[in-house]
């Protein structure tokens, strides 16, 4: 009978060691990989063959979404016309474990023809490829998890991780924030909460709800029902925001039994409502209404006047919640 879970646990615990033993990898020869790619005045051209190339794929997204611009060139069309794609300014970091792939190593010499700087990701110090590269960064690992040792698998692991290592080095080095991140990523959700701010989803103008302090419950009710927010601001003569009502407001004064024709809407407003500067991330908004418990808010200038509301189907709307 299989034991599919001892085998899975075996490979987890090789992988894990190969890992953990990358830690004496990081040495003088990675900062010098490392300040290449900070010298670069072009791209970062990254090449592989086979799973390698897979990696180098992955590794290539990770560096170009965290500020250092990269794409990947299959070596084996390089040798067909896509070497081209390689300027002088460019850095190439070309990924083989066992550091003698033909497809890499044959376009090396128009590699350093151009006068490109090379660095060299392999499992082998005394490779071909390594030799020739300007700075080299040792992937070797002990053993594959494969029982045969011949599918890559801790090889492939431990080169991801080191391409994590370098991008997040070069990240930090270079200064590279969360909104720089986001300007890579304006599409997705991450994107979204990065971005987006209370300005770009808020209502304004005329979809604002509000009333003036003095009128019956029933205007500020008709406000309400007109605006659609479940909230309307209470104003005083000023413009200046004083207090909000909300449905849960209105149930409450129904408990009550309150005159909602005759009684003006400032009697039973909250007051001192929390708001917020049109300015402020929508992720900062929705952790504000997470924390009070509440499912709307105003903004507001710095006089205190009303310039905008939102609620947190806006938030659903804009991809934020």
């Amino acid at each position: 009978m299989n034991n599919f879970k001892q085998h899975a646990h075996q490979v987890i615990d090789i992988e894990q060691a190969a890992i953990h033993q990358l830690h004496q990898h990081i040495d003088e020869s990675f900062e010098q990989a490392c300040q290449l790619i900070m010298n670069c005045t072009g791209r970062v051209i990254v090449t592989g063959m086979g799973k390698s190339g897979h990696i180098g794929g992955k590794i290539t997204a990770t560096l170009a979404s965290t500020g250092t611009p990269a794409f990947f060139v299959h070596p084996g069309e390089a040798s067909h016309g896509d070497v081209g794609m390689i300027t002088t300014n460019d850095v190439v970091i070309a990924i083989s474990n066992s550091g003698e792939t033909h497809e890499v190593l044959s376009i090396i010499p128009v590699i350093k023809r151009l006068g490109v700087k090379l660095i060299a990701m392999t499992g082998n110090t005394n490779s071909n490829l390594s030799a020739l590269a300007d700075a080299h960064i040792s992937i070797k690992i002990e053993q594959e998890a494969c029982p045969h040792g011949l599918a890559p698998t801790t090889s492939t692991t431990a080169t991801l991780v080191m391409g994590d290592a370098l991008a997040v080095a070069l990240l930090n080095a270079k200064g590279f924030t969360a909104d720089d991140f986001a300007l890579s990523h304006p599409g997705g959700s991450l994107g979204k909460k990065l971005i987006l701010r209370l300005h770009d989803i808020m209502h304004t103008k005329s979809r604002i709800p509000i009333v003036d302090k003095h009128v019956p419950i029933t205007d500020a009710l008709i406000e309400m029902s007109n605006k659609g927010l479940g909230m309307t601001a209470i104003i005083n003569e000023e413009q200046q925001l004083i207090g909000l009502f909300t449905d849960g407001d209105l149930r409450r004064v129904l408990d009550e039994k309150v005159d909602i024709h005759h009684n003006a809407i400032e009697t039973v407003m909250t007051q001192s409502p929390i708001v917020a500067s049109s300015n402020i991330l929508a992720a900062e908004a929705l952790k504000i209404m997470q924390d009070n418990k509440i499912n709307g808010l105003f903004i507001v200038d710095e006089n205190n006047h009303p310039i905008g509301a939102m609620n947190v189907h806006d938030l659903l709307n804009a991809g934020v919640l």
